[in-house]
Order: C-alpha cells, then structure tokens, then sequence
C-alpha cells in the first residue's frame, strides 16, 4: 500500500509540473473474486481493505480483507429492487439506495456491517424516482429525484441517514421538458467541500446544478456535453469546490461519444471540453489524488494525469462505477459481479 500511495503522489506531482505528457507508469485492474453475477452501479470504497459494492437483485456486498473475499450483507426480501448507490462510513456504517418509480425507490442504513438493515425512507410520491445519494459530512446527506412536478426533488437528511426530508422545491430551477440525471454510477449527485453539484441529460441541454446550502437552493448552468434521450452527464467527480470533470456520453451508442468529456475551474459555473476525451460513452468518473482522475465505462477505462483535460486509454474492460478512497485506494465495479483494485 505504501508503494502505491509514492507511486501515485508521484504522478501528481509530476503531472502538476507538465514534466511528461506519456505516463511511464501504467494502472491496470485487478479483478477480485465475488462469487457473483450482480450488476454493480453501486460502489462505497473505504479503504484498501474495505468497500462495499451495490447492485441488482437486491445485492450489497462488503470487503474487510481488500477484495480477497466478499460477504453478502444485503437487506433481506429485496431480491426485486435494484440498488444503484451505496455511501459507507466505515467497514460498519452505511446507507444504500434502490430505485425505481414509486415505492421502489428506497433507502436502508446498516449500523453492524450488513448484519442487520432499517428502512429509512420509501417513496409515496408515484412520479419520484431516485438516481443518487451524496453526504457532506457523517451526518448531512442529499438523496436526488428526477423531476416532481416540473423540478428536480431534494431529500436531506441532517442525523447521518436516520431520517429524511424532502426539501422545499422553492429553491430548484425548472427543469427542462425531459431532462432527467441517470442513475448510473451513483455519481450524478456528488458533493466537495461541503458544496453540492448534480447533472443531468435527457433534454435538449446537459446541465450542472450547484448547491452552497445542503440543497436548499440552487444554481444551474449549460454544459457542453451532447444531452438527449439517451445522452448527457452520466458522473461527476470534484476534487475540492471548484475543480471538477463531467463525463458521459450515449449508453444506446456507447463506442461514440464526441465532446464527452469536460472540466470546471469555477465550481461548475463554466464548462470546458476536454482537449482529448475518452471518445466513448463513460459513466463513472473519479480523482485519485491531485490531478490525477480515472473513468470508466462499459467500453474501457482511461486516466487523466492533468484533471480531465486530456485522457489515456489503459484498459478494455467493462466498468461502471469508479471510486477512490481517502488512503488512495481506487476500486471499480460493473456487470457480472465485476468488483477491482487499481495497481501500477
């Protein structure tokens, strides 16, 4: 682990002064074993040795041994709903999202590792239909509904997952006719430094919303990512308040994805595209540490050595949801029970 950490603070580093443009190192996945065939959108990296993964079929899995084995510690009688997020403390506190319209879309929150599960909330609202969850700290948390009524709709909880409210849509820009964020990678709705940022696709613009105020208010802004139907911001990923990359795309055409790719310097009030993007659909996106920033999707897995400006190539295989841990750990998972370590 110490290796990995110098390996990739040195990259940072390097990357920072614009010293080289072709990394000599190369990151590659390490696929572990979890006796699986579960779709996992859902990914909580705590650490090298923990993370836990969430899926379909009612699937959460837990490491404490660095993927060497997985536990199954799901909420039992929830094999028909599809959990699409997981946001975990530690190798024993978690909350978990299933979505779906209508009641489907629920939270659970485990205290004792996965031994036991408390719903905390379940939809009554028949047109809500949650993609995402993100907490601020240990106690402030945001769960994200696609629009109710002509606005996107905020649940917040303030007690580290115990109880949720929705907030006052009072401080929510309308949304446009068919837009919509996508429940993807657990990353449409992502927050740094206590500051909140969700995006969407769907409608004839990509946009990013920022929040200041635990999700109380609002402020939205255009990217330049193509949206439609099918299209648009598919993950966010910030390294503080202002420095942060959108990756997307197509999932209907997942080997094309002109303009898929763009980063902000101003905590997403302006968006740039990327000098040279990945050039596919990618639907999870993360920092290692730094300006050092990794994206994954059904096609492959690229890096980024200068915060998303530009991206490389390293790996074919299907991913989609990436996450890195604060000791520098990186893990993603995917289709067929797919769950993996990042090594040099």
């Amino acid at each position: 682990m110490r290796k990995l950490v110098a390996v990739v603070l040195g990259l940072a580093v390097i990357a920072g002064t614009g010293a080289f443009t072709t990394p000599k190192l190369h990151p590659s996945w390490q696929l572990t074993d979890t006796g699986v065939t579960a779709r996992f959108r859902g990914l909580a990296p705590v650490s090298a040795r923990v993370a836990w993964a969430a899926g379909s079929a009612g699937t959460i899995l837990r490491t404490v041994d660095g993927g060497r084995s997985w536990q199954s510690v799901g909420p039992p009688g929830v094999e028909e709903l599809q959990f699409r997020d997981i946001e975990a403390f530690d190798a024993h506190n978690a909350v978990a999202l299933t979505i779906g319209e209508g009641t489907d879309s629920r939270l659970y929150r485990t205290t004792d590792g996965g031994r036991s599960w408390t719903e905390v909330f379940r939809n009554d609202e028949p047109t809500a239909f949650y993609d995402c969850i993100t907490f601020l700290d240990r106690r402030h948390g945001l769960a994200l509904s696609d629009p109710v009524g002509g606005k996107f709709r905020i649940l917040a909880t303030a007690d580290g997952g115990r109880t949720w409210a929705v907030r006052d849509p009072a401080g929510m820009p309308a949304a446009l006719p068919g837009e919509f964020a996508f429940a993807a990678s657990g990353t449409c709705l992502v927050s740094a430094g206590g500051r909140a940022f969700f995006a969407t696709g769907g409608g004839e613009r990509s946009r990013v919303f920022t929040s200041d105020d635990r999700g109380r208010s609002w402020h939205v802004t255009d990217s330049p990512l193509p949206s439609g139907e099918a299209a648009g911001i598919f993950s966010l990923a910030f390294r503080d308040r202002r420095h942060g990359i959108a990756v997307g795309g197509d999932y209907l055409t997942p080997t094309a994805a002109p303009d898929g790719s763009a980063t902000t310097r101003d905590g997403g009030r302006t968006w740039t595209v990327s000098r040279r993007v990945p050039g596919e659909y990618r639907s999870g996106a993360t920092f290692v540490v730094g300006t050092v920033a990794l994206a994954v999707g059904p096609t492959g897995s690229d890096w980024s050595l200068d915060g998303g400006r530009t991206w490389t190539r390293f790996d074919t295989g299907s991913f989609d949801a990436v996450l890195c841990a604060r000791d520098l750990s990186c893990w993603a998972s995917g289709e067929n029970g797919r769950i993996a370590k990042l090594r040099f």
